[in-house]
This record gives structure tokens, C-alpha cells and sequence, in this order.
């Protein structure tokens, strides 16, 4: 059984909706990109998928939900680079930066921790599935959304009186290549550092030159899978190279090499370990696909190089591990 708390209460996690997109559609002005107005309904899959209207319980009686105010700041940070840089063509691009400001501002003004509310099924022909509120703290999800390239994902929980509650918990998911020129960008403006330096620490960003090199030294193989062929092992960084210092860019001791599945989970924080190699797994994460992927809380990686790596590995579970 997995167990999580909420606002000091004890629920059961029944299942999790993952993925479900922020389209262009849905957010409000001034995130948007197209013309349209914005609408609130929110599409969330389809009655030939039969998992969809068992998650929502087949939408009898009210579907109660919530979202965290805390959830909703730490996106606004997730989503920093992107307000800052836009890399889509926004109706307000050069208003982003202010804007950006404008709904922190909004958020930490929001005055409860927990904001609660109750969804529905929208009356739309099948074989499409819309939600939609008419509640305060869903209207703040369609405000803060950067379209496109935003999710959201929902935990089905129930307490011990087989009541439901469904958490909303809002998420974005960059273009590593846009990302990729901003960083290079900014490293290419430092004066403080030498040519060498810099092609060094831009390569370290795609798990090239000495950077993979040394952590190959040190495990030659996945130490997860024990996948030892070197063209499928990916040198994945514990602190992003985002957050990164340029010492703690090429720093082997802030990496691991991972095979592609475990690498995606490590580095979206899915996946994280304590000090003693043991696995720690997000709630985010349904149990069925926990079951696939063959990841539980508590797995032991015995070969996990965390010696040298403990300070890496509190900066990963802090700030990038989906508690």
C-alpha cells in the first residue's frame, strides 16, 4: 500500500493521472500564444480509454480536488528560464519578465496553504473527456500555466472513510535545446574563465569530454541495470547544470551514468537515493507504471556510487525528487 499525507491527513494513493497537457486553449491572458480567448475546460482523455472514467470514479457525485500553494510557487520557479527567455512566441513576449513577477506576487498572496475544489465533467459528445470548475483555485492554474509545455498530474488519494480526494500538481517540461543555447549563451558572456574552461563545461552539459570520461573511470556501467555497453549509458548530473556552479559542472563526483529509462526518471525527479544507495520514489509516478518500470521505495542499489556524492544527492532530494 502506498500511503501519503496531505495537510495532516493519512490517504491511500490509488492511482495517478500523469501527463495531462496545459494546452494554449486553456490558459488565460497574458500566458497566451494564440488568438482564441481561452477556455476552461480541460481535456483529460477519452471514453475509449476505460482507465480514464475508473480514475474519476466515473464522475459520480462530486469530484473533490485540491492543489498546494507551495506547488503552485515551486512551478512559477520551475518555470523561471522560460518567463525570463521566452522561447515561444507569447501574445505579451516582452511582458513575460513582468509578468512573471505579477504572478508571484499573486500567488504569495494566496492566503490559504491548501486550496480546495470540485470539478465535473463537461457535457461534450464522447469519445472526448473535458473538466471544468467554476472554483477559484482552478481559475489560478489556468492564470500561472506557460501553454505547451505545461502538465498537470493528479494523485487519486482516499482516506480511511473511502473518501476521495484528487490532488492537482502542476508541472513543466522544457525544450532541452532551448534551454541548452540560453545556458551556452550566458557561459559564452562569463570573462572569468578561459576558452578550455568553457568548451569544457558546455560539453559536460550533454555528458561529453573529461566529464564523462572520469565518471566512466570510476563506474563503467549502470548501476541500476549493470548495462555496461557505453554507447547506451547516459552521464546524468545529480545537481542540475542549470543550478550548477562551472566547478560543479565537470565535477564527475555530481554525476552518474544511468541507461536512458533510469536517466529520465533520475534527472525529472522520479527517482532519487539516500546517502546509502537506497531508492526513494516519487508518488507522481503511478503504481502500475511503478510496477512496469520495476522501481519501488526501499530497492537497494548496491552499486551506486554515492561516496563523494552525499552533498549532490541532498540537492537532488531537496529541490528536484517529486515528493
Amino acid at each position: 500500500m502506498n500511503n501519503f499525507r496531505l495537510n495532516n491527513k493519512n490517504y491511500e494513493i490509488i492511482d495517478a493521472k500523469e501527463t495531462i497537457t496545459i494546452p494554449d486553449c486553456f490558459v488565460k491572458d497574458p500566458n497566451k500564444i494564440g488568438s482564441g480567448h481561452g477556455e476552461a475546460k480541460l481535456y483529460v482523455g477519452q471514453t475509449t480509454d476505460t482507465t480514464t472514467l475508473d480514475f474519476f470514479n466515473n464522475f459520480e457525485g462530486n469530484i473533490k480536488c485540491v492543489i498546494k500553494k507551495e506547488d503552485l510557487q515551486t512551478y512559477l520557479l520551475d518555470c523561471e528560464n522560460e518567463y525570463l527567455y521566452p522561447d515561444q512566441e507569447y501574445r505579451n513576449k516582452d511582458r513575460m519578465p513582468e509578468i512573471f513577477l505579477e504572478h508571484n506576487i499573486k500567488v504569495s498572496r494566496l492566503e490559504e496553504e491548501y486550496l480546495y475544489f470540485e470539478i465535473y465533467r463537461v457535457d461534450v459528445k464522447p469519445p472526448r473527456i473535458y473538466i471544468n470548475s467554476n472554483d477559484k483555485a482552478y481559475d489560478v492554474i489556468r492564470e500561472i500555466s506557460l501553454p505547451n509545455i505545461s502538465y498537470v498530474s493528479i494523485l487519486k488519494l482516499k482516506d480511511s472513510n473511502n473518501n476521495y480526494l484528487f490532488y492537482f500538481r502542476p508541472f513543466i517540461e522544457y525544450n532541452i535545446d532551448s534551454i541548452r543555447k540560453t545556458e551556452e549563451i550566458s557561459i559564452a558572456e562569463e570573462e572569468n574563465i578561459t576558452t578550455s574552461e568553457r568548451e569544457s563545461i558546455i560539453k559536460s552539459r550533454i555528458g561529453q569530454g573529461k566529464y564523462r570520461e572520469k565518471l566512466l573511470e570510476e563506474c563503467p556501467f549502470c548501476p541500476i541495470t549493470m548495462v555496461n555497453d557505453e554507447r547506451l549509458l547516459i552521464a546524468s548530473h545529480i545537481k542540475p547544470w542549470v543550478k550548477s556552479n562551472k566547478e560543479e559542472k565537470v565535477d564527475p563526483k555530481n554525476g552518474f551514468m544511468l541507461t536512458p529509462t533510469y536517466d529520465k526518471l533520475f534527472d525529472r525527479g522520479f527517482i532519487s537515493f539516500e546517502d546509502d544507495g537506497t531508492m526513494l520514489v516519487s508518488p507522481w509516478i503511478s503504481p502500475m507504471n511503478q510496477k512496469r518500470l520495476g522501481i519501488f521505495n526501499g530497492k537497494k542499489i548496491k552499486a551506486l556510487p554515492t561516496k563523494g556524492r552525499e552533498n549532490y544527492l541532498l540537492y537532488h532530494r531537496e529541490f528536484i525528487f517529486k515528493k
